[in-house]
């Protein structure tokens, strides 16, 4: 009985393991990021400044918008509220628990220069939402803190307003996201890459569906 009784555990163990494999296929991409034209990058608002690492966040931004220009799909959007995709970053450095500094407004940038083949792209990104610039726990002075979180790099791709600028669009679930060591190593930027693929299969498996008799 007992042989019998391990036996039935280790099956059971196996299905639940095929549940959980199951269960992390990962989902059909929303049909708004296959119909998306423009798109704009932040900083996750609830990211403090890393002391060990201030512009850790802020050097993924702009590696984003420079790997988002090379590939020449999505053109960079001047305002949260008209862009068809909004898309957060945020650094991990390996370690659950961080030293940050919070209350300093991390998307604040009037002016954004990036340079592409054919010269530069300058847009002005203004009319960012209090709740999407602002630090989300209401702080609003520069103070130490620490942050617990994943030790991994995050993108995270949300549906933007679709020219409603006054809809927060990071209240929405994420689209699509993609966390995973060194995935916004600069400058190459692996989930620029990742995200791209993805599209690129889903565009793949679409044409499929719509050609089958």
């Amino acid at each position: 009985m007992a042989r019998r009784g391990r036996v039935l555990f280790s099956v059971l163990l196996i299905v639940s393991c095929l549940g959980i494999a199951e269960g992390k296929k990962k989902a059909a991409l929303p049909a708004a990021i296959l119909k998306a034209h423009t798109v704009i990058v932040l900083i996750d608002p609830n990211a403090g400044i890393p002391i060990n690492a201030p512009l850790a966040n802020t050097t993924a931004q702009d590696d984003v918008e420079k790997a988002i220009l090379k590939w020449g799909r999505l053109s960079l959007a001047q305002t949260v509220g008209t862009a068809d995709l909004v898309i957060t970053v945020r650094k991990g450095n390996g370690k659950i628990v961080n030293e940050t500094i919070g209350g300093v407004p991390t998307n604040d940038r009037p002016v954004v220069v990036q340079p592409t083949d054919s010269g530069i792209h300058i847009g002005a990104q203004q009319g960012h939402p209090p709740d999407i610039n602002q630090p989300q726990s209401g702080d609003t002075a520069p103070h130490p803190g620490t942050e617990i979180g994943s030790t991994e790099d995050a993108f995270v791709v949300y549906e933007g307003g679709s020219g409603n600028p006054s809809l927060n669009s990071l209240d929405r679930p994420a689209a699509w996201r993609y966390e995973a060591k060194n995935a916004l190593h600069s400058p190459d930027v692996p989930a620029v890459d990742v995200f791209r693929k993805a599209i690129e299969e889903a565009e793949k498996q679409q044409q499929q569906k719509t050609t089958k008799p």
